[in-house]
């Protein structure tokens, strides 16, 4: 017990966590995840899902939520670095439409949690990166919503770097702005 740090974020109900990392000369070893710990630290959500994906550098996933069967995600990286970025969709919230992003990395190991009714989307900063993350509710593909990623209505802050090409997807690169779904979640 009590082997993660964790930092609230001025958007209510996001979490950076950073575990305890245990190691010596012939490597390291960490609880990625410990239900006691997280739940002592307010996330007491059941994961029902765990997901991966690698991308190369500049790939630019996002912003993504599923409308009617909306997940917490429990997200960090296991190779590589990218730059992860939430967006408060709660219908009454005091921060709708604001964004919060934070650097995650295999070096440094955080993870960052996510609760429903946000949008996610992240970019990748290193020349690879392996992306892993734990739902609360299993993906339903009929039931995708996103939000355009460079919406000046959000005005995220993406880092990125002179020169570096954007890869996406055609859905990506299709999504409207958060305007068109009102206060709706």
């Amino acid at each position: 017990m009590g082997k993660i740090t964790v930092e609230t974020c001025e958007i209510e109900g996001l979490k950076v966590i950073t575990p305890t990392v245990f190691g010596d000369n012939r490597g390291y070893f960490m609880e990625t995840y410990h239900y006691e710990d997280y739940r002592a630290a307010g996330i007491d959500q059941v994961f029902v899902q765990d997901n991966q994906s690698s991308s190369v550098k500049g790939v630019l996933r996002g912003l993504h939520f599923q409308i009617n069967y909306p997940q917490d995600k429990l997200v960090r990286v296991i190779a590589g670095e990218v730059f992860d970025v939430a967006v408060d969709l709660r219908q009454g919230s005091e921060s709708y439409g604001k964004w919060y992003g934070v650097t995650l990395s295999a070096e440094n190991k955080k993870q960052f949690f996510i609760p429903k009714n946000f949008a996610h989307g992240f970019l990748v900063l290193s020349d690879y990166a392996e992306f892993a993350y734990k739902c609360t509710d299993f993906y339903h593909p009929n039931d995708e919503g996103g939000i355009l990623w460079s919406d000046p209505e959000i005005g995220v802050a993406w880092p990125i770097p002179e020169g570096m090409e954007l890869v996406m997807s055609d859905k990506d690169r299709k999504w409207e702005g958060l305007a068109q779904y009102g206060k709706r979640f």
